[in-house]
């Protein structure tokens, strides 16, 4: 089986990617989006939001990096597309998966997924512009609304030369409420000739059975479920135990001091707050922890409470 690390904008930048894949268990990373609108954008917008491209696309620890696109317009999505491949992207991800209004509100993202057509459009504008050799991959949500187009829109990006699917099961209107729908993923295997991987709702190895299972699908993407579980991928794969707290807090310790692509952990005290509410629901000493450091602006001082937790702190 394939695990795949999710985009997450604002969350699972390169230093995230490359933490949770020196932990391992990933085959593939994909970025934030990268937003498309009227223009061939510079260079330097990628290597901004995806500085691997600068190491081989891959992070430090040598899982490929994939850039992904958002946008509305075939034309410049595939002039976008051929820029993230001659700069050495394994090839092209389009984002028709993102929920967040604004982006709705522009035409990004799942607002898409009520226009069969254009997804058609996009995804044959793109699998031209970049060499057969490569893939172009999309994401997608179960529907806008509702789920009524999930098998049509599937199967136009499947006709329009998609190379995989990523689905997360559950609709732009059903947010991250639980439960997910893993059977519709299935549903829509039924109806298209491409791999297929499930996303959504997957926090340990126990979902992750249930969501192979009803989803029809081997291969998984991770999204909160790795940050809520930094080792989750390996929980999957190899039947590792959970990561225990104390080498949560040496992860979090590592995080202050990267000086990774020359980025020395500048937002490291709002990451380490914004990340312990996602560990809080596997760990309840992520909780206290943010009790801790809510009122902390720096990092040494957070270092010093993370260092107090960490699988080193009986060592005199």
């Amino acid at each position: 089986m394939k695990i795949m690390l999710a985009p997450m904008e604002g969350v699972v930048d390169h230093l995230m990617r490359d933490m949770l894949t020196r932990v391992g268990g990933f085959d593939l990373c994909v970025t934030e989006f990268i937003r498309v609108v009227d223009q061939k954008l510079p260079k330097r917008t990628f290597i901004r939001l995806c500085p691997e491209l600068e190491n081989d696309a891959k992070t430090p620890s040598g899982v490929p990096v994939r850039v992904q696109l958002l946008g509305q317009h075939p034309e410049w999505l595939a002039e976008n597309a051929l820029t993230a491949i001659e700069m050495g992207s394994p090839g092209v991800d389009l984002n028709f998966g993102c929920p967040a209004k604004t982006v709705n509100k522009s035409k990004g993202g799942a607002v898409l997924l009520k226009e069969t057509q254009t997804l058609f459009d996009i995804v044959k504008a793109v699998r031209d512009a970049v060499p057969d050799t490569l893939p172009v991959t999309a994401k997608i949500r179960l529907g806008y609304d509702d789920k009524s187009l999930a098998v049509e829109n599937a199967h136009a990006i499947a006709q329009a030369g998609a190379s995989h699917l990523v689905v997360h099961a559950r609709t732009k209107k059903e947010g991250y409420r639980p439960p997910a729908y893993w059977d519709y993923i299935a549903k829509i295997k039924q109806h298209i000739d491409i791999p297929v991987i499930a996303n959504g709702e997957i926090w340990n190895a126990s979902d992750a059975l249930n969501c192979m299972q009803q989803s029809a699908c081997s291969d998984l993407m991770l999204g909160r479920g790795a940050l809520a579980m930094p080792n989750l991928a390996q929980t999957i794969k190899q039947g590792h135990a959970p990561m225990p707290w104390e080498e949560v807090a040496d992860l979090l310790i590592s995080y202050s001091g990267y000086e990774i692509y020359g980025d020395k952990g500048r937002y490291y005290p709002n990451r380490i707050k914004q990340w312990c509410g996602y560990l809080r629901r596997q760990y309840p000493q992520a909780d206290v922890l943010f009790s801790q450091i809510k009122r902390l602006n720096d990092a040494k001082s957070i270092v010093t409470v993370l260092a107090s937790q960490s699988s080193h702190a009986d060592i005199a």
